[in-house]
């Protein structure tokens, strides 16, 4: 296990199958331009040996299927079979929606628990304004397919003061209605949003988002486990909701997150511009690959921030979200 100053280590891996994306959205790409898949981007074979490894060096017991978008990835059934063998604590999706219900019966097959929907409103016009793709009621359908198979969802929403602000409320209710934890994520200095007017038209701190539920509700604060990125409430008789308040209350001295991206490389902290490429070890035995591995893994946790997000110019779409 490879420990930092600060106690932390790598546990939770986010894996993303493609860099490609069927949407735009404008927190994330600034020209309406869809993201698209990686030059060399790593096979399925490579990617599970990929989180073999890191799992065998770094000790990862937590995997997140990540893109891009990944159910776009003609890898995504069979990466999805191969990594629910291993040995893990917890695999789980985060997905846009657009194609739950396409996918829904390899999902469900595969025994997987939990998925995260990145949702923004539930308003159609608004959809396609913040996506600049997509259709809302196929992505409605999947969340409720999903639900119906027992699956656990939280949907991801980044509140966003000119485009979904008026929205908030309306999402909460959605999704406390059928029981589905949100969670509102603080918007992000990653990509063009760096050093950006936009960034400061947009941004909604964690004390802002709580006003406008205290409009309706009272909640409280509750627990979270201590390497969670969410601040967590609760609506007594309700529901739960989260904030991922990346500014308003950083969590960096507590990540655990390590990502693998879709061109093979390592990320150990978004706000860093490091990567390490692993993909040159992915087609060798475990015995010559490992000791190579570990010392990049040192490399990639000593690229997190001590306390709190700076800032990146990279697009978060291309590491895993």
């Amino acid at each position: 296990m490879i420990l930092d100053k600060k106690g932390r280590r790598f546990r939770n891996l986010r894996v993303s199958l493609t860099a490609a994306c069927n949407y735009a959205c404008t927190y994330c790409v600034p020209d309406r331009k869809r993201l698209q898949p990686a030059r060399n981007e790593l096979s399925t074979e490579e990617l599970i040996r990929g989180v073999q490894y890191l799992m065998q060096t770094a000790g990862i017991d937590r995997v997140r299927i990540t893109g891009g978008e990944p159910l776009l990835s003609k890898k995504f059934e069979p990466f999805l079979k191969e990594v629910m063998r291993l040995p893990l604590k917890d695999v789980s999706l985060t997905t846009n929606g657009q194609f739950l219900k396409d996918k829904s019966a390899a999902i469900i097959d595969s025994g997987i628990k939990r998925i995260n929907v990145s949702l923004d409103t539930i308003n159609p016009l608004r959809f396609r304004q913040i996506a600049r793709s997509g259709d809302l009621a196929t992505v409605l359908e999947g969340i409720d397919c999903m639900l119906d198979a027992g699956i656990l969802v939280k949907i991801n929403t980044v509140p966003m003061r000119t485009q979904n602000g008026s929205e908030l409320l309306p999402l909460l209710d959605y999704c406390l209605q059928r029981n589905m934890e949100i969670r509102f994520i603080e918007l992000m200095r990653m990509g063009h949003l760096n050093h950006s007017n936009d960034f400061q038209a947009n941004y909604m701190s964690m004390e802002t988002i709580l006003g406008i539920f205290a409009q309706k509700y009272e909640f409280e604060r509750t627990s979270a486990p201590h390497d969670s990125t969410s601040v967590r409430f609760e609506i007594p008789g309700k529901g739960v909701f989260g904030i991922i308040a990346n500014e308003s209350e950083p969590f960096c001295s507590a990540c655990t997150r390590l990502r693998l991206s879709s061109s093979g490389y390592l990320y150990g902290c978004l706000s860093s511009g490091n990567r390490h490429y692993i993909a040159d070890l992915l087609d060798k035995p475990a015995h010559m690959a490992l000791p190579h591995l570990q010392r990049l893994l040192v490399k990639s946790l000593a690229d997190k921030q001590d306390y709190s997000f700076r800032g990146e110019v990279t697009v978060m779409k291309f590491i895993g979200g």
